[in-house]
């Protein structure tokens, strides 16, 4: 029986770089073992033997036949892999029958024989062919049969006696090669078109084979059978399984191996996206329902998120910077939330400090990472001129993805799946990914204002996404080991020794909008608002050094998420904030949507209104708890949750996190009902009276109402 060996001497042939070449000396040095070889023109060449045996550049030339690496037939391993249990049990058994006929023992040892072995007609006295003979007549199988048993136990052991489908590695339908790829070749022709029949597929092929070999050159294989091979084609190239937009994503997968970026350290790559949530909400201005969207700021080494920001419809460039100043000046953590879901100043780990609750200020809702590069797709809001000029003055570089290819943010795209399948479904107004999932009428349950929605992702990414572990977060040393984001955060500064934080937080102003205004005596008009503070001294007597597109003007930064101040650097780059005269309190943002609510309720009680009224009677509204319209309660309940995107405003206990849906979202076990007292409705408390009360209200209210 033939080896893996060969011999490796004087004559032995080897091909080098090409040539054939013979050893013609075995030489023994200080340094190891060498060969001298000889080529066919004479020339000598003299090689160290590890050298020369495990050098791509040589291949011996086997003087007799033996197994290659190169074999038709599968290895071993394969094979048996390939086995059942039903089927392993029968070439055991067959191996044992095999055993027997060569050795006289089952085992093939007698060391081990058995009781009653060897049995008379199989003592190793007793002819070969006797014994085949003996186990056809025992086995009722014919005597070929035997000898090839025995032949291929010789030859492979126990996986020679596997199923010759096993061994040679082929698909086990019987399809003649040229029909399977003009099969394929129709199946990929579909790609980008409309998902076909099976049917139309076969038929398709059988002419289109018809037309290219001829009639009656290669066989059709039946119906039955073009159906199985199509589904094996399918794990080739699907068509018929999933969607046509997911087939067209896998067709336009790679060809060649898969690279990635593999982030080090917090904060060395950030990923931003924006995706439409599967549930509705409330527009705090026209009380209808709307889709809104999401954006997001993740940082890829720890999974955490950096930034989140909830608009209606679409998202804005300044939506996008408000992200990504989130980066640089985290939103402060709400007063209830648990300790392990507060992030202490910095982002300093928990570990490093003694006592956490040493540290001066609250804790932060997210770590504070400056990103070194963002990663992107080509969407106008991530490529603005305002954004990448900042990133451009910032150091931050920005890599966009390929077009269509959401796997290049493959963290943050699952991340969106993981807010739809953990928490959104939970909650009223829940639509489903698809039009197929959708509810009956789910606009009709959505009762939470986007703020109110944007505050309870919030709350559910620190309390359960940032603490939970992650299947992706590793450590490469301890494989096993799963960590959750905020300890992967920790791991990274442990590992890396350092972050990125802010060098002047005075940069993250440049995110925000620009607006040019003139500098009066009273001070900066914007929008009929007017904003005074320190830092405006004899401004308005200096010519503007600016060209902008106001004569005489100066650019302020405005955050539209809260218009109760604006930022203005002065001539000697010094930073100043500056505050609206009818500011309703330095601790609550105040939304331009909200701002032109209370507008339009003081014009429909004053004859002469202002803003001073407009404030003042919502804020009278809402303090007392007399709104006269379920509307202008749900505006004041909203007044008194806002939160403004990128200011840092001491965050106060929002009561919508008591909602059952949202409690159970959270992971919070729902609280006992309290008696009844008088307060301001919660969202999504409808009662009769407030029903009552809008009879008599106008056309705005009654519209409103029918999405409530």
């Amino acid at each position: 029986m033939s080896g893996a060996g060969t011999r490796l001497g004087v004559g032995t042939r080897f091909r080098y770089d090409g040539e054939t070449v013979e050893v013609v000396e075995m030489a023994a040095t200080s340094a190891g073992n060498e060969v001298v070889l000889k080529d066919g023109r004479g020339s000598i060449l003299r090689l160290s033997l590890a050298q020369f045996l495990f050098s791509d550049r040589a291949v011996i030339i086997p003087d007799k036949a033996g197994p290659s690496a190169d074999d038709d037939k599968e290895i071993a391993s394969v094979i048996l892999g390939q086995l059942d249990a039903k089927e392993r049990a029968k070439v055991l058994e067959r191996a044992e029958h095999v055993r027997e006929v060569l050795t006289g023992y089952r085992s093939g040892s007698s060391e081990l024989a058995r009781d009653d072995e060897p049995r008379p007609d199989y003592v190793p006295e007793r002819p070969l062919e006797a014994r085949y003979a003996a186990k056809a007549n025992e086995l009722s199988v014919s005597l070929r049969s035997v000898k090839q048993w025995v032949a291929d136990f010789r030859r492979d052991g126990e996986a020679g006696l596997a199923s010759k489908s096993r061994a040679s590695g082929k698909s086990k339908i019987s399809v003649d090669d040229r029909w399977a790829e003009t099969a394929l070749e129709v199946m990929v022709e579909h790609t980008g078109e409309s998902k076909p029949s099976r049917t139309m597929v076969i038929d398709r092929t059988r002419a289109r084979v018809i037309a290219r070999f001829g009639p009656d050159v290669v066989p059709q294989p039946s119906r039955a059978t073009a159906f199985r091979l199509l589904t094996e084609l399918e794990n080739r190239h699907p068509l018929f399984r999933l969607s046509t937009k997911r087939n067209r994503d896998i067709a336009d997968r790679p060809d060649g191996v898969y690279g990635k970026l593999r982030p080090t350290r917090p904060g060395e790559y950030l990923l931003m996206d924006s995706t439409r949530l599967d549930v509705f909400a409330f527009d705090p201005l026209t009380l209808r329902w709307v889709q809104a969207e999401l954006s997001v700021g993740m940082d890829w080494y720890t999974r955490c998120i950096t930034g989140i920001r909830l608009t209606p419809v679409s998202t804005k460039a300044v939506d996008v910077s408000a992200v990504l100043y989130q980066s640089f000046r985290p939103r402060l953590a709400g007063r209830d939330w648990p300790r392990h879901a507060v992030w202490p100043e910095h982002g300093i780990p928990r570990t490093v400090m003694v006592d956490i609750d040493a540290a001066e200020g609250p804790g932060l809702a997210t770590p504070a990472v400056v990103p070194e590069t963002l990663v992107v797709d080509h969407g106008k809001v991530y490529v603005s001129e305002h954004l990448t000029s900042v990133c451009q003055r910032m150091g931050i570089s920005i890599q966009p993805a390929r077009l269509r290819t959401g796997r290049d943010k493959g963290p943050v795209e699952r991340f969106f799946r993981t807010v739809r399948e953990d928490l959104l479904q939970a909650l009223p107004g829940y639509k489903g990914p698809d039009i197929h999932s959708r509810g009956e009428n789910p606009e009709s349950d959505a009762f939470f204002y986007l703020d109110e929605l944007e505050a309870i992702i919030r709350e559910w990414v620190a309390t359960v996404y940032h603490c939970r572990p992650h299947s992706s977060l590793v450590d490469p040393g301890l494989p096993g080991l799963r960590m959750s984001s905020a300890k992967m955060f920790e791991h990274g500064m442990a590992r890396a020794g350092y972050i990125e934080v802010p060098r002047d937080p005075y940069l993250a102003f440049e995110f925000l909008e620009t607006k040019w205004r003139t500098i009066q005596h009273y001070g900066v008009e914007i929008d009929r608002r007017r904003y005074s503070g320190p830092g405006l001294q004899d401004l308005s007597k200096v010519r503007s050094p600016y060209d902008g597109p106001v004569d005489n003007g100066w650019p302020f930064q405005v955050d539209p998420d809260d218009i109760t101040r604006i930022d203005f650097r002065d001539p000697d780059r010094r930073w100043h904030t500056l505050r609206w005269e009818h500011a309703p309190s330095g601790d609550m943002p105040l939304s331009e949507d909200a701002l032109v609510f209370a507008r339009k309720l003081a014009a429909s009680k004053y004859q002469y209104p202002d803003d001073r009224l407009a404030v003042a009677d919502l804020l009278e509204r809402w303090k007392l708890g007399l709104g006269t319209t379920l509307a202008e309660r749900r505006m004041a309940l909203r007044l008194s949750r806002e939160q403004a995107a990128i200011e840092l405003p001491e965050t106060q206990t929002e009561a919508v996190v008591s909602l059952p849906s949202v409690r159970k979202a959270l992971g919070a076990e729902p609280e006992a009902p309290e008696p009844e007292q008088p307060q301001l409705l919660e969202s999504g408390d409808d009662d009769e009276a407030d029903v009552d009360d809008l009879a008599g209200e106008d056309d705005f209210y009654a519209d409103a109402l029918e999405d409530v």
